[in-house]
């Protein structure tokens, strides 16, 4: 079976809704979307050991702001392209993966 979302929804300040084709309904939050961004820079982020903490982090003001979804824009027929909030927009999302994401909302 070829599953396609039928529909995407933000839901209140910080979760997207996907319905399936299947029927199946998936929600995320925009933190979980953005933590597993699938693009070369993320991937080698995630894949380094964590740095000593020697002081606070400074964010930018976009990083500083509550994290939300800008757009969202269809790559072929297989995938979507994610704005966020941050800046962040090179991340590639197949299908199969953002159907692995988030929790099944019961129907």
């Amino acid at each position: 079976m070829d599953l396609r979302p039928n529909k995407l929804e933000i839901r209140g300040d910080d979760r997207l809704l996907i319905e399936w084709s299947d029927g199946q309904k998936r929600e995320i939050t925009f933190g979980e979307l953005r933590k597993s961004c699938p693009c070369a820079t993320c991937r080698e982020k995630r894949a380094k050991p964590p740095q000593p903490a020697v002081g606070l982090p400074v964010l930018s003001m976009a990083e500083a702001r509550p994290l939300r979804i800008l757009g969202m824009k269809p790559v072929g027929n297989y995938a979507y392209s994610i704005a966020f909030s941050d800046g962040h927009d090179t991340g590639i999302f197949t299908l199969e993966f953002l159907r692995e994401l988030g929790a099944e909302v019961p129907a």
